[in-house]
C-alpha cells in the first residue's frame, strides 16, 4: 500500500459513502485510478466491507489531544503524514517545549492506542504525550 491506498482508506473510514470524484479531487488522483485501487483493496481483503456505524445517544466516542516533541523536520511534514489518519481533526504547531498539539476523535481506546503508536513511530518523534478530553464546553 502506498500513501495514496491509505489516504483513500482513512476517507471511507470517515465516510464510506464518500463520492469516487470526492475521494479523486481529495487524494489529487483521476476517479478511474480511485475506482482501480478500492477495487484493488477489495480483491486483496484490505476493504472487507462497508458498514454503518451507530452511534448511541450521547455517545460522543473518545476525545484526546497529542503532544508531540520531535527533533528534526518541519509541522508542515508532521502534518502531511497526520492526513493518514481519519480521526486526526486539528494539528497545531505551538509555542514552547511542544512541537505540536493534535486533536484526535475515535471511537474507542484501542483505536486511540493504534494511532498514537503509529505517531511514536514517525521518524524524529522522540515523545507522544496523550491528554484524555473528560468534558467540553461549547462557548
Amino acid at each position: 500500500m502506498d500513501k495514496f491506498d491509505q489516504q483513500i482508506l482513512a476517507l471511507l473510514r470517515a465516510d464510506a459513502r464518500l463520492a469516487v470524484s470526492q475521494i479523486a479531487r481529495e487524494v489529487n488522483l483521476s476517479r478511474s485510478a480511485v475506482s482501480e485501487r478500492i477495487r484493488q483493496l477489495e480483491e486483496r481483503g484490505i476493504i472487507g466491507g462497508y458498514h454503518a456505524q451507530i452511534a448511541s445517544p450521547g455517545d460522543a466516542g473518545i476525545k484526546a489531544y497529542l503532544e508531540l516533541f520531535y527533533q528534526g523536520g518541519r509541522c508542515e511534514d508532521y502534518v502531511e503524514r497526520m492526513r493518514s489518519f481519519a480521526e486526526v481533526r486539528r494539528c497545531s504547531g505551538i509555542s514552547g517545549e511542544t512541537d505540536m498539539l493534535v486533536y484526535i476523535e475515535t471511537p474507542s481506546m484501542q483505536r486511540l492506542s493504534e494511532i498514537r503508536g503509529a505517531i511514536e513511530n514517525f521518524p524524529g518523534m522522540q515523545k507522544v504525550k496523550t491528554h484524555m478530553v473528560v468534558k467540553d464546553w461549547a462557548l
